[in-house]
């Protein structure tokens, strides 16, 4: 089902089987607008694009409430526009008011993913459970068809981080530029470019550096091997010798670890209240 063939105007007649019997094989998106609405005339044309691309299959159904009073009083529509997702006869998702175009997005995904929205999924399940090696080849799976995909493009990346490789990381960190996943980027470009850095020769950390300045580099390597705490206590030791060292990007990295490792992570929490006092 492709290009505009998947968008109906429904009414009180065709209802039960447009919408109800069909949402058993496929799922069923219902739009109730009406001629007077502003904002019906706002977010109509998100959801027609939404059904007009091929990766996502659903029905979009439209129903004007003006003449179809009764299928309004029978869902309850108090305010459009007002869109209710059907699957297997029943509403499973719905929402009210004109939604900017990437929540549209986001709700359609949810109701009608695409392969890619599944493939995305199980690659995020392996980034979940530390599986960094598959969840890295998945996402370059993604990106192979998908180039520009952000989220593929952001956790690639903390894929790559969480394996000790700053540079690749770098590029695709620097390739996203808006949305939520530039906000999560800028928090890991530090711990990418110290990664990054310290892999690099001549990168200005010499042997004959001083003690601070090497055991600030040989926290990378440790990084590598995967000890994270590890790590982390070499971070707090250097910001215990200099809370601005190296111009304060030491304390941005041990930031953008909690980043990579999440709230919710056991170490982040940990290590967060050791930084605090640390610094205050």
């Amino acid at each position: 089902m492709a290009g505009t063939d998947n968008i109906i105007n429904v009414s009180e007649t065709n209802f039960e089987y447009d919408v109800i019997q069909q949402s058993y094989d496929i799922p069923v998106v219902v739009d109730f607008w009406a001629a007077w609405c502003g904002p019906c005339r706002m977010l109509t044309p998100a959801l027609e694009k939404m059904a007009a691309d091929p990766s996502h299959i659903f029905i979009l159904a439209k129903l004007n409430v003006d003449e179809n009073p009764n299928i309004s009083m029978r869902y309850q529509v108090q305010g459009i526009p007002a869109v209710k997702a059907f699957r297997d006869g029943q509403v499973t998702a719905e929402f009210n008011g004109a939604i900017p175009e990437p929540r549209v997005r986001q709700f359609i995904q949810k109701i009608a993913p695409s392969q890619a929205d599944k493939h995305l999924s199980a690659a995020n399940s392996l980034l979940a459970t530390r599986h960094w090696a598959e969840a890295e080849t998945a996402f370059r799976e993604i990106l192979s068809s998908h180039p520009f995909h952000p989220v593929a493009t952001l956790n690639l990346a903390r894929a790559l981080l969480s394996q000790g490789d700053g540079c690749e990381a770098v590029r695709h960190l620097e390739s996203i530029t808006d949305g939520l996943e530039l906000v999560q980027a800028r928090r890991l470009l530090p711990l990418a470019r110290y990664l990054c850095r310290s892999a690099t020769p001549g990168a200005g950390w010499e042997d004959e550096a001083p003690l601070i300045e090497r055991q600030y580099r040989q926290i990378s390597r440790i990084w590598e091997r995967g000890n994270f705490a590890a790590a982390m206590d070499g971070l707090l030791e250097v910001l215990r010798q200099d809370k601005n060292y190296d111009d304060g990007r030491a304390k941005e990295v041990m930031l953008a670890v909690f980043e990579l490792l999440g709230e919710a992570d056991s170490l982040t929490q940990t290590y967060r209240r050791e930084l605090a006092s640390v610094l205050f």
